[in-house]
């Protein structure tokens, strides 16, 4: 199945380390999320260098995602004991405490390869994907593995998805909530630039 802008997100089934800290051998995207939108994004290994900044950075923020009905899921190519034992070690450590989201365990690498983000070394890039309460991916972005991700963008992202949802407005460059939206016709584009077009 191809993966793609607009299309169904691929589901899978894994084993996966819960916020409790327990194991499910049989965690399920599309059962997990039970008609919430997600956050599924993809990172190299435990035990690293940016991605403990990036994990924890979503964990700060968690609850923003919980106000947006979403979920938010890690994904790597290490094992489900691997990724309890980085819980179980302390920030001064370098592990990343004890997060309030599922991380799930590629080490089979076929959810990595489904969402075509394994790059030659045998781990996942920084790949984000977010998906709809529909099960629809509407955003990607993939990051080199030096560069890590802006947390503070995916909820952005979600806004929008959320505004256009609500008030079938597209959202320009920049579009942040409580500004404005465009009408998607000739004479919206028109409208909105008049009015924006030196803010951008």
């Amino acid at each position: 199945m191809e993966i793609f802008v607009g299309k169904s997100a691929c589901d899978f089934t894994a084993p996966a380390v819960l916020p409790k800290n327990n194991i499910n051998e049989k965690f399920n995207l599309k059962h997990e999320l039970d008609g919430r939108k997600a956050v599924l994004f993809f990172y190299p290994l435990n035990f690293t260098f940016v991605c403990p900044t990036e994990i924890i950075a979503f964990n700060n923020r968690y609850g923003e995602f919980l106000k947006r009905n979403t979920e938010v899921i890690g994904i790597s190519v290490d094992s489900h004991f691997c990724h309890k034992a980085w819980k179980l070690t302390p920030y001064n450590k370098g592990g990343i405490g004890d997060i309030q989201f599922p991380l799930v365990s590629d080490i089979n690498k076929d959810i990595s390869k489904t969402y075509n983000v394994l790059n030659q070394y045998g781990v996942a890039v920084r790949a984000t994907f977010i998906i709809d309460q529909e099960f629809v991916l509407r955003h990607v972005t993939i990051n080199d593995l030096s560069i890590g991700r802006n947390v503070e963008e995916s909820l952005r992202i979600i806004d929008a998805i959320d505004f256009h949802k609500k008030y079938g407005d597209v959202c320009p460059a920049g579009w942040t909530p409580g500004t404005e939206g465009m009408e998607a016709t000739s004479d919206g584009v028109c409208h909105y630039l008049t009015s924006n077009a030196e803010k951008l």
